[in-house]
C-alpha cells in the first residue's frame, strides 16, 4: 500500500470550505480512481495547517491519478482556499493497523 500526503496552509476563515469541497467533491472523485483505499483530511485549527492523506493500492495506482491529471484537477478544486502552495509526498506504508 502507498500513502500520498499533501500539506498546506489554508486561508483563515476558508477552513470549512476546504472541509466541505474535500468531502463532498474530492473523496467521491477519488472513490472513482482504481486502487484508492481511503482518505484523511487533518486540520490544526491553531496554526491553519491542513494534511490530506490518501491510500492507494500500489504506488502505480497513485502515481496514475498524477499522470492523467486527476490529482491536478482535486487540487485546483479546494485552491481558493489555499494560503500556500501544497506540497506532496508519496511514502510506502509499512504497517497499518
Amino acid at each position: 500500500m502507498h500513502a500520498r500526503i499533501m500539506s498546506v496552509q489554508v486561508q483563515t476563515g476558508k477552513e470549512d470550505d476546504l472541509t466541505n469541497i474535500y468531502r463532498d467533491s474530492v473523496i467521491p472523485a477519488a472513490n472513482q480512481q482504481k486502487g484508492f483505499k481511503g482518505g484523511f483530511l487533518l486540520f490544526d485549527p491553531n496554526t491553519g495547517k491542513c494534511v490530506s492523506i490518501t491510500l492507494w493500492e500500489t504506488e502505480a495506482d497513485m502515481t496514475a491519478g498524477e499522470a492523467s491529471g486527476y490529482l491536478r484537477e482535486q487540487v485546483a478544486k479546494l485552491a481558493p482556499t489555499f494560503a500556500s502552495p501544497p506540497v506532496r509526498e508519496g511514502f510506502e506504508v509499512r504497517v497499518q493497523a
